[in-house]
């Protein structure tokens, strides 16, 4: 087994724990377990796997945008 194999055996192991089991079968978590396992299996792009993943831990946070983060380039400001 390679440290690829590893990582991405480690990855479902975090994501099993992370999440709990009453929603397991939520589509964010799902589509997590489904591109980590094409990463490990098929050489499916990890960049894939790790965005699936992030967004199946962070699903229940709410996004909020913040206009004065920072200045953009073309603000009248």
């Amino acid at each position: 087994m390679t440290a690829r194999h590893l990582r991405l055996r480690q990855a479902v192991e975090y994501l099993a724990k992370t999440v709990p089991k009453a929603e397991h079968n939520h589509p964010h978590e799902l589509n997590a377990a489904d591109h980590l396992t094409r990463s490990a299996e098929q050489n499916y792009p990890m960049f894939f796997a790790r965005a699936a993943t992030l967004q199946a831990i962070h699903r229940n946070r709410e996004r909020v945008f913040n206009p004065d983060r920072k200045e953009h380039r073309w603000s009248t400001g």
